[in-house]
């Protein structure tokens, strides 16, 4: 059995201010993205992990630092990396960004895996990258409580892979920033989901956020 507690990095600029992030964007949290990654220590504090994941992107390091600075075995995956998203990444969304990007959308829903935004990467190249992260996350035996954090799009491929849900459903798993699915792997190999896109642990921020504007 393993338990893995999954979870989207905290908010950035980039998120702030609707530009495209992408593999290629190595951006850091902004202040809101530092409180939620508090929040969610605050709340996730007493789970004992066994050992930590991130991509190799800062601002899944910094979401999850407060558990690093504690000494949990940490390892970088670029498997788990965002999804790249070519000549996009940096720049706001323009209209004809948005149109390419809903054409893009209804050929995944459709079923075809193989479309990428130009310069980017596909839904199938992002889960080919991913199966090997997963099968190196899954032969460590002695580590039966995980943490990983990682990126929306990316996490959208992911729980299909974990779960075995085709590729063209991954948009039914919702997500925000520091959002926790906890999913459990048995011995007969198949994960389940426990909870799913569970922010509550921000209650406390927002709570926070309203006190100092009034």
């Amino acid at each position: 059995m393993k338990k893995i507690y999954l979870i989207r990095h905290g908010e950035t600029y980039y998120n702030q201010f609707g530009l495209v992030q992408g593999s290629g964007i190595d951006s850091e949290l902004n202040e809101s993205g530092w409180l939620q990654a508090r929040a969610f220590y605050n709340a996730y504090k007493h789970i004992s992990f066994d050992k930590i994941y991130t991509s190799a992107l800062k601002r899944t390091h910094q979401t999850v630092w407060d558990f690093i600075s504690r000494g949990i075995p940490w390892q970088q995956l670029v498997g788990l990396n965002e999804m790249g998203w070519g000549h996009r990444e940096g720049r706001a969304i323009t209209h004809n960004d948005d149109i390419e990007y809903q054409k893009i959308l209804a050929a995944w829903r459709n079923g075809d895996m193989h479309v990428k935004p130009e310069g980017g990467e596909s839904p199938l190249d992002v889960l080919n990258r991913q199966k090997l992260a997963l099968q190196h996350i899954l032969q460590n035996d002695e580590e039966s409580t995980i943490l990983i954090c990682m990126h929306g799009r990316a996490m959208r491929v992911f729980l299909c892979l974990l779960l075995d849900v085709p590729l063209r459903e991954m948009d039914s798993f919702q997500h925000s920033n520091t959002c926790v699915y906890i999913l459990n792997y048995s011995i007969d190999g198949n994960f389940s989901i426990e909870q799913a896109n569970d922010t509550s642990h921000l209650a406390r921020v927002e709570r926070e956020v309203l006190v100092s504007l009034g």
